[in-house]
Parts: structure tokens; C-alpha cells; sequence
């Protein structure tokens, strides 16, 4: 079971509107802008000095990123296992967006323009300059499309995965703000409302700014090329600064819209072109062989994978390949995991785990496997054919290399036309994906599926344009490479608080759940039985609540119930406490009552929080309601034994469900104690 947003402790509980974050927001402006400065005053100067942080970052923690990735990837395949059934919101909720929706905003919002620039040039690339080996060969050329789909695969997945599960558990299941620093929240208590929660979220923010500044930065570069084949645009700064401040005009209108329209039409409409896109190239192209490839490279990545996701190569390290392959990857996903697992957060209410985890690790993945393998696999065949001047290309200015390809098939300026089109809906989704995930990083927001205020959405869109002409200007893509390797690495050690943290969450669910179903009887549906009469019940159940007939039971049954259990807790030296929320008519949450009882940590204690809930009314197929048709439940928000209405309950039998609630609590907690024991 679960609980709602309002069952989070007091300091915890998210304000009535969008509220700044006024310290995450300027230091993590001040970090950016200055950045962005150095970047345009010392061009030279920053760059060499990212080189050398670079340098220094993968000697002594590339293995670190790489054992990293392996644990969180390992560890999400637990979760979706272990907790397959643990919903991402209450027992109630369903999911808001179909499967096709969410499977291509979460898509759109985490690759989309990287895929395009990489598919071309990293198989190129790894089959004329492997890592280890002689380039060049059969052997080489089978592993070119493999690196690939392990940078793009199932291990970055799941570091998207992680936060998303850890975003959705803690917002829309547990009741704490949609924020990095409520997934802490098991291990710091109430603190995570202070210091250490404002320098999480900065870093979440700082690494989020600059991994989505390097999808931008390659975006536009392979914009550029587009517009340069088709209408002669030339290829440099100056286009790339107006196509910059053009995506980030679009990617403002669209964020501004909210995920309901503008992200989830483009991410869907972008996502078909894409597939249109690819299988032109796989009819007009080497059909036989491009099938015969892509089977090849799925059963070479599953033969191959595990023992790639340990490789540090120790013996003949290549520490520059590794700077510009595998580790900038690794960083730049967990730049990203922020970012995306918030998003994914955002639209992910209502499913299971399970769900989850199975969505991300194979929706995503499939379709990257059909476009990796059809491009990939086409230019290495090329290259393989005696087009040495294409490899070239390919390898020494990647965005020339997928619109090279795309000119050797029929109709040549129409399929360049549509992969520009393209890779402009890819650009704006994830920036306006972007711009709406740090706003809200930079907001308390009332609910998990509320969003940040317009404005704030519209400075961070400006900012992350900003940001990405000045690493333009220092270097291009590579200094963007470098600065997200750098800026990413304070945030993975934030992933692993979040992993210790909902590790912990998860099993004190189970642990409670299972204690709670050893000692669980049927007293609840009898003491409802025996408080009302059954024909009452009947007609209610049938009928609907409003309001203010719930506001007045709660007022005059419940809450005086909850002061009278708070007092003879009290009376016994027990510390606790009820709180009564402001009353919110439009809210689906109108109100909570909450008999708090403190525990041996900060992190722990129990809680009976009783809400005002609105909800559709059932028709138990007796006639048909509009779906505007509403009742009110005074429905018990119980972490373990929640989900039922206590509108038939009079306050002695409040009581005594209190103190039920709080005996299975206390036996419960009992047991995680002795179970941490041993």
C-alpha cells in the first residue's frame, strides 16, 4: 500500500503552489554563467584546462565509472524483479499516458539527436580505430556496430532507469517532492530539507545543464549540415549560434505548453519520422544484408556484453579512446540520469516497477538496435567496399559522415530533408525536456505531477543556449565531451546515496507488508459492518459524498479521534503529535489529518494520515456516470494497511483502528530491527 503527498512530515510537505528555489537556483546559475564566461573570454585557456581535468578524471576514476555503471544496471534488473509489484503512486492510480506515448517521450527526451550523430560515426570509427586490435578487419568490423549498441544499450537504460524509479517511488508513492533530494530522504531524515539537499539538487542541476548542453551542441552541428546540403547554409558559429537561439525559441513555446501537448505530440510525431526515416534506408538499402547484420549484432552484443561491462582494458589502456568513447558515455549518462529520470518520473504515475523497468530496457533498446544496426552496419559496408574518403569523413567530422550516407539512396534530398526535420524535433524535445526538468529541480512543487512556473522554464532554456554556444566556441563537440565527464562525476556519487537510500525504502515496505499480512485480520470490515447500518452502507456505496459532508465528519469525528489517541500516547511518554493541513477545495487531496508519532530516527515513526480524497464514483453497473462524476472518500492514507474509507467509522471505532495501525507498526518495526541484526 502507500500513502499520498501529504503524509510526508511537516517540513517536508510540498507548499500550494510552485515555490523557487531561490539557493539551487542562483548557485547553480552563478556555476553555469561563470562557466559560460570563461568559455568566451579564454577560449583557449578553458580548453586546455578541460583537457587536462580530463585527463586526470579518467586515470584515476575511469574504472570507477565503468564499475558504477555495472552496479546501477545490475542493481535496477534486482528492483524490477524483487519489487516488480510496487506501484509508482498509490494502489489506485493508473498510467496517464499510453505505451506508445510514454515509450516515445522517454525516447525523444533521453537520445533522440545523439543516436543520429553517433550511429554513423562511432561504427566507423571503432572498424578503422578499435580500441585494441588491428583495424580494419572482419573482426573489427563486427565489433564496430556492437560498441555501439553497449554506449547506447541497456547500461545507460538503467541509469535512467534508477532515478526514475527513485523520482516516481518517492513522489508519487511515498508523498515527498518531486526532487533529487527526497530520494535521500531514508538516510537523512528531515535534513534532506536543508544544506545537503540544496547541494544535491545543485549538482543534479549543474549536471543536468551540461549534458543536455552537449545534445545541443551536436544537434545543432549536425543541423547545420542538413541545412548546408540542402539550401547551401554555411557550416560554423555563426549558423550554429542562430540555430541555437531558433531551437531554444521553440523549445520554450513547447515547454511552456506542458508534457500533455507539446512534449508527448513531438516526441510521438519525431519517433514515427525517425522509423520512416530508417526503414527507408533499410528497403532502398542492402535489405538481405542489413537483416543478416542485425541479428549478427544482437547475438554478438549478448555473447559479448558481460564481459565489455568490465573492461578497463588495465593491460594496454587506451586512455584516449576511453576519454572519448566509453567514459564519456558513462558520464554523460549519469549527467543525464537526473534529467531523464525526473521526466521519466513525470509521466510514469501509475505504473508498477516492474513495468517500468521492462519498458526501459527494452523499448528504447529495440528501437535503438534497428537504427544503430541499419546505419551502422550500411556505413561500415561502405568503408568495407574501398569508400575510404567516406570512413574518413565519418571518423574526422562525424556530422558529415550520416548525411554523407543518406546521399548514396534514391530520393537523396527529400530522405536529407526529413533526417534534418528530424533531428530538429529531437533537438527541441530534449531541450524542452530539458528546460522543464532543471526549473523543476529549481522549484518546490505541490504535487509529483505538478510543474515549475513559466518563467523559470523559460531562463533555464535561455541558460542551457547559452551554455552550449559557449562550449561551441571553445572547442565543439570535444570540449562538450570534456566538460561533461568532468561535471558528471560529482553527481555519480549521489547515485549511489539514491541506491542505498531506496534499497532501504523498498525493503522497509516489503518487511512491513509481510509482517502486517502475518498479523492482519478481518477487524476492519467488521468493525465498518457493525458501526453502520447495512442498509446505510448500501446506499452510500451506491451514492456520493460531497465535500463538505466529508469535511464535517472529518471535523467532527476523525480528527477529534486522532487528538484523543495523541493524548493518551502522551499520557504513556509516547511523542506525538496531529497535524491538520489547510483545507484545499479543488485539490483531489481537499484535506489530512495526521496523528504523527515520532520514531528512533528521523527517517522513521509512524503515521495514521486520514484524507479528504476526491475520486471517481463507481457504478457497479447499475447506470452510467459522466467521468465528471466525483465522490469523496475520508480515505486512510496508511503506508502498509491503507486505501480504506472510514466515512461508516464513529470516533471510538477511529480509535481503535488507530491503535491497530499502530500495534502492526510496532511489530513491524520490530522485525526490521531484528532482521538488520542479523
Amino acid at each position: 500500500m502507500s500513502t499520498e503527498p501529504d503524509t510526508a512530515p511537516e517540513e517536508l510537505d510540498p507548499p500550494t503552489a510552485p515555490r523557487t528555489k531561490w539557493t539551487v537556483l542562483a548557485v547553480a546559475g552563478a556555476i553555469t554563467v561563470a562557466v559560460a564566461l570563461w568559455a568566451l573570454v579564454a577560449p583557449t585557456q578553458s580548453s586546455e584546462v578541460l583537457g587536462v581535468v580530463v585527463g586526470w578524471t579518467s586515470e584515476w576514476f575511469g574504472w570507477f565509472y565503468i564499475a558504477l555503471a555495472t552496479v546501477i544496471l545490475v542493481f535496477v534488473l534486482y528492483l524490477g524483479v524483487r519489487h516488480s509489484r510496487v506501484r509508482l503512486g498509490q494502489d489506485d492510480d493508473r498510467p496517464e499516458f499510453s505505451t506508445f506515448a510514454w515509450a516515445s517521450m522517454l525516447f525523444a527526451a533521453g537520445i533522440g539527436t545523439d543516436v543520429m550523430f553517433y550511429a554513423v560515426a562511432e561504427p566507423a570509427s571503432q572498424y578503422l580505430y578499435p580500441p585494441q586490435g588491428e583495424g580494419g578487419t572482419l573482426e573489427a568490423a563486427r565489433e564496430s556496430t556492437v560498441w555501439t549498441l553497449f554506449h547506447y544499450g541497456i547500461t545507460g537504460w538503467g541509469m535512467y532507469a534508477l532515478m526514475g524509479i527513485a523520482l516516481g517511488y518517492f513522489a508519487h508513492r511515498v508523498g515527498l517532492p518531486l526532487a533529487v533530494r527526497s530520494t535521500l530522504y531514508p538516510l537523512i531524515g528531515r535534513r534532506v530539507k536543508g544544506p545537503i539537499g540544496d547541494a544535491v539538487d545543485i549538482a543534479t542541476v549543474i549536471g543536468t545543464i551540461f549534458g543536455v548542453a552537449t545534445s545541443l551542441g551536436i544537434g545543432v552541428v549536425m543541423l547545420n549540415v542538413g541545412l548546408d546540403v540542402l539550401f547551401g547554409v554555411p557550416q560554423g558559429i555563426p549558423a550554429q549560434i542562430g540555430l541555437v537561439v531558433l531551437a531554444i525559441v521553440v523549445a520554450t513555446i513547447s515547454a511552456t505548453t506542458g508534457v500533455d501537448r507539446g512534449i508527448r505530440i513531438l516526441s510521438q510525431l519525431n519517433v514515427l519520422l525517425a522509423i520512416a526515416l530508417a526503414g527507408w534506408v533499410l528497403i532502398t538499402g542492402e535489405t538481405a544484408f542489413l537483416l543478416r547484420g542485425m541479428m549478427m549484432n544482437v547475438g554478438d552484443f549478448v555473447s559479448m556484453f558481460p564481459g565489455m561491462t568490465l573492461d578497463t582494458m588495465a593491460f594496454d589502456y587506451p586512455a584516449e579512446w576511453m576519454g572519448f568513447w566509453t567514459l564519456f558515455f558513462w558520464a554523460w549518462w549519469i549527467a543525464w540520469a537526473s534529467f531523464v529520470g525526473m521526466f521519466l518520473a513525470r509521466i510514469s504515475k501509475g505504473r508498477t516497477i516492474g513495468q517500468f523497468v521492462l519498458g526501459t530496457m527494452t523499448i528504447p533498446f529495440s528501437y535503438i538496435v534497428m537504427w544503430v544496426t541499419i546505419f551502422g552496419n550500411s556505413a561500415v559496408r561502405q568503408i568495407r567496399e574501398g569508400d575510404a574518403e567516406f570512413g574518413e569523413a565519418a571518423v574526422n567530422t562525424p556530422e558529415l559522415g550520416f548525411f554523407t550516407l543518406l546521399q548514396q539512396y534514391p530520393l537523396a534530398l527529400v530522405v536529407v530533408a526529413l533526417a534534418t526535420f528530424v533531428g530538429l524535433l529531437f533537438y527541441v524535445t530534449s531541450a524542452d525536456s530539458g528546460a522543464l526538468v532543471m526549473a523543476n529541480l529549481s522549484s518546490e512543487l505541490p504535487h509529483g505531477d505538478d510543474d515549475a512556473r513559466a518563467w523559470l522554464r523559460i531562463l533555464w532554456s535561455v541558460a542551457t543556449g547559452v551554455l552550449t554556444i559557449a562550449m561551441l566556441l571553445v572547442g565543439g563537440i570535444p570540449a562538450l565531451q570534456s566538460a561533461t565527464i568532468i561535471m558528471g562525476l560529482p553527481f555519480a556519487f549521489v547515485i549511489i546515496a539514491v541506491m542505498v537510500g531506496l534499497h532501504r525504502a523498498l525493503e522497509t515496505e516489503k518487511t512491513r507488508e509481510g509482517a502486517l499480512q502475518s498479523s492482519l485480520t478481518s477487524s476492519l470490515v467488521g468493525r465498518e459492518a457493525s458501526a453502520v447500518p447495512w442498509r446505510l452502507r448500501l446506499a452510500r456505496t451506491f451514492g456520493t459524498v460531497s465535500v463538505p459532508q466529508a469535511q464535517e465528519r472529518m471535523s467532527g469525528v476523525v480528527v477529534p479521534a486522532l487528538e484523543s489517541v495523541r493524548d493518551a500516547l502522551l499520557e504513556q511518554g509516547v511523542q506525538a503529535e496531529v497535524l491538520v493541513t489547510e483545507v484545499d477545495p479543488g485539490a483531489r487531496v481537499v484535506q489530512t489529518a495526521t496523528l504523527q508519532v515520532s520514531g528512533e530516527s528521523e527517517a522513521s515513526g509512524f503515521s495514521y494520515p486520514v484524507q479528504i480524497r476526491r475520486t471517481p464514483a463507481p457504478t457497479f453497473g447499475t447506470r452510467s456516470l459522466d467521468a465528471r462524476d466525483r465522490t469523496t472518500r475520508l480515505q486512510v492514507a496508511h503506508p502498509i494497511a491503507g486505501g480504506y474509507d472510514l466515512m461508516g467509522y464513529d470516533a471510538e471505532d477511529v480509535c481503535h483502528d488507530v491503535l491497530d495501525q499502530y500495534e502492526r507498526w510496532a511489530v513491524s518495526s520490530a522485525m526490521v530491527a531484528e532482521g538488520r541484526e542479523h
